[in-house]
């Protein structure tokens, strides 16, 4: 028998489309935007500015001042009836440390986990796009739902705070006054920022939705992960430890409103959240690829 007889010849492997990619992006954003879980953390999401803004007119309806104070949602809260694009800040501030998060939390614990419970896993798995590209896909889902879930808190305060108070220039933490245009923008600023801000709770939620194949559990677990840290970050005897936490700078999206910008703890913020994102999408990833996948 020739050599040629008993070659075998191995075909090369197929490499995934970038088309095809973008197509299982496409795919992945239009399952998750259309579950009525998602549409309903939506609409919480953006009935949240709908109560403050209500609340501060019936409060004021007497033209006496909203109380509050600080740098953070309170100062924000004593400004709504000047302008209402403080409804925006305010609004962002009250939704971030919970609302927001727990939304994100929902969604990443369910984008691995809820596959492997349905039973669609292993059949997205045949497809070319190998287990990289699958995980990186679910990551970027949960990544484009953190900026539409931020959008949509930011808009509706737009809106109820266009129909409920007047608008005009704005008066800054630090006294200052800028125009209602280079408000608009820093309101937008401030809507990424804290987008940007939910990248490492998407990460541990995506980490989490790898350990488990039930959906519930890696949603609950992962908001328990969120109010447990939330918790410690209040604990005086922790200071030490609590620059660490994903959560501890959420709020200095405020010094974006201060005259000039204070920058220091919103790059702490977001180094914070590379780093999370960092340490952990590896783990999902070492634990993704190496899963027996048996759903």
């Amino acid at each position: 028998m020739s050599r040629a007889d008993t070659a075998v010849t191995v075909a090369p492997a197929a490499r995934p489309n970038p088309l095809w990619t973008l197509g299982l992006l496409r795919s992945e954003l239009s399952v998750t935007l259309r579950r009525w879980r998602t549409l309903a953390l939506l609409g919480v999401l953006a009935a949240v500015p709908v109560l403050i803004g209500i609340a501060v007119r019936i409060e004021t309806r007497g033209d006496g001042p909203a109380g509050g104070g600080g740098d953070g949602g309170p100062a924000f809260i004593a400004q709504i009836t000047n302008n209402g694009l403080f409804l925006v800040f305010t609004a962002l501030a009250a939704t971030l440390p919970f609302f927001l998060p727990m939304a994100v939390g929902v969604v990443a614990g369910d984008a691995v986990a809820g596959e492997a419970n349905a039973g669609t896993l292993r059949y997205l798995l045949v497809a070319p796009a190998g287990r990289t590209r699958l995980l990186l896909t679910k990551y970027a889902t949960t990544m484009a739902f953190c900026l539409l879930a931020t959008l949509v808190v930011a808009a509706s305060a737009l809106a109820v705070g266009a129909l409920l108070f007047p608008l005009g220039e704005l008066t800054t933490i630090s006294g200052t006054r800028i125009s209602f245009t280079e408000g608009l923008g820093r309101a937008l600023l401030i809507a990424l920022v804290v987008a940007a801000s939910l990248t490492g709770v998407a990460a541990l939620g995506l980490f989490v939705s790898t350990l488990t194949n039930s959906g519930i559990a890696a949603m609950a677990t992962t908001v328990g992960l969120l109010i447990t840290v939330q918790i410690l970050d209040q604990i005086p005897q922790l200071h030490a430890l609590q620059p660490y936490f994903f959560s501890h700078y959420w709020l200095s999206f405020a010094d974006l409103m201060r005259d000039p910008v204070y920058w220091d703890d919103l790059v702490r913020n977001l180094e914070l959240q590379a780093l999370y994102a960092a340490v952990f999408g590896s783990a999902a990833w070492a634990r993704f690829t190496t899963k027996d996948v048996t759903a």
